[in-house]
């Protein structure tokens, strides 16, 4: 198998060029507006743009042009591991009929396809149907060899990741969150179970306001930027208790970084092999995926930095769709899919429309085809429908993290399934 021209760092020059990346760092310096490195720019069509830094990400401070270039290029911005491919990759032949329009109402506003590209600024967009391709295009310069971010679809694939580690008797869901990160014992998150993790139920204090550099989101981020082994449980290891355990959700990336460290030491082995293992080179995958690190050869970012190709998240979709089944054996435990996809209800008896680390539509006719979405600021999004057969990712290349959706992107995912019909 020939690695993707814009993989993972072998692990010498990882070692090698940390010591300038970290005194950059160190010095205070924006990450980012950078050529990229001549060792990963051979076939990739994106390679030598400039690109932003990752606090503007965050910031919300990038120009429309920058973000574009740096969304797909976020390999670039930290050390990553790669997630391996192999074998022929899952067909994804073209439907016979294609979808050409979709026209909706959102707001009470008629609004079609075009509306929804232009106006909520997508850079891709793939809609499956009965696994076959009814729509596909690239903007602003992508193509399918184009490696674009998740952000918080990342989530998702970290919870399909926990699905598959309890098919392999490695963890359950009543398991203690320290029984596999023992950094954590005296925390906050003593007595929090995985499944309360994946809820994220775990009752502990938590800002996720991107923009705030006071935010515990931002404290969680300058751990990431600094590189420090441990840094990112040093943080979450130090926040406080705000409910009891199970009886209050907070949306926290924070908390996928714990599950990230949870799935780690019950695993044995890094998350993008075991992504790689499960799924990427079995199902199989067009292209290698890279996920961000902690640190150097560290641990994944549970809950963001995955990037991959439009038809790779398509296929990841398709894989959810089908409740996990490859060459007709299930990689997840029987009714994982349903479950994990599925609105929760805390132990306080209050409703969540939350299932494990996948949104569950409040209302509609997606609520009540039993769908769920994986969802990303700067407007990522993976949408799975198994009752309708629809699977649909979309890229968006919003500059700032949240309020640039003047379209309600689960109003665009009814109109497509109504379409579809």
């Amino acid at each position: 198998m020939t690695p993707s021209p814009h993989s993972s760092r072998p692990a010498q020059f990882r070692k090698k060029s940390f010591a300038v990346f970290a005194g950059v760092v160190a010095a205070g310096l924006m990450l980012g507006s950078c050529d990229k490195k001549e060792e990963q720019s051979a076939g990739y069509p994106h390679a030598k743009e400039k690109i932003g830094a990752v606090r503007e990400v965050y910031d919300g401070t990038l120009t429309p042009d920058l973000a574009v270039a740096t969304f797909r290029n976020i390999d670039r911005l930290f050390p990553t591991r790669n997630v391996a491919t192999g074998g022929t990759p899952y067909p994804l032949p073209a439907a016979e009929k294609q979808l050409t329009q979709v026209k909706f109402t959102s707001k009470e506003k008629a609004y079609d396809l075009f509306d929804f590209l232009a106006l909520d600024r997508v850079s891709g967009l793939l809609i499956l149907k009965d696994g076959k391709i009814a729509y596909e295009t690239y903007q602003y310069g992508n193509t399918p060899k184009t490696h674009w971010m998740s952000m918080s679809v990342a989530k998702s694939i970290t919870s399909t990741l926990f699905g598959a580690a309890i098919k392999d008797g490695l963890i359950s869901l009543t398991d203690p969150v320290t029984k596999y990160v023992p950094k954590l014992a005296g925390s906050a998150y003593e007595g929090v179970t995985v499944r309360d993790l994946l809820m994220m139920s775990s009752g502990v204090k938590w800002n996720e306001t991107y923009t705030d550099p006071a935010s515990d989101r931002r404290h969680l981020l300058e751990a990431q930027i600094s590189q420090k082994p441990g840094s990112a449980m040093e943080v979450m290891a130090g926040l406080e208790r705000l409910a009891p355990v199970g009886t209050h959700n907070t949306y926290s990336t924070g908390e996928t970084q714990v599950a990230g460290e949870v799935l780690r030491g019950a695993i044995k082995k890094p998350l993008a092999d075991y992504l790689s293992e499960k799924i990427w080179s079995k199902y199989a995958m067009e292209t290698p995926a890279n996920w961000w690190l902690d640190s150097p050869d560290g641990v994944e970012i549970g809950g963001s930095g995955f990037s991959a190709t439009l038809r790779d998240y398509g296929r990841f979709g398709l894989l959810v769709m089908n409740n996990g089944v490859i060459n007709g054996q299930s990689i997840l435990p029987d009714g994982w899919v349903p479950e994990a996809g599925s609105a929760k209800v805390l132990a306080n008896g209050d409703p969540l429309n939350y299932g494990y680390f996948w949104w569950i539509p409040a209302s509609g006719p997606s609520r009540e085809d039993g769908a769920f979405e994986g969802r990303g600021i700067q407007g990522q999004g993976l949408y799975v429908n198994q009752k309708e057969k629809v699977v649909i990712v979309v890229w968006g290349a919003q500059s700032k993290p949240g309020g640039m959706s003047p379209i309600p992107v689960m109003d665009f995912y009814d109109g497509v399934v109504a379409a579809l019909k």
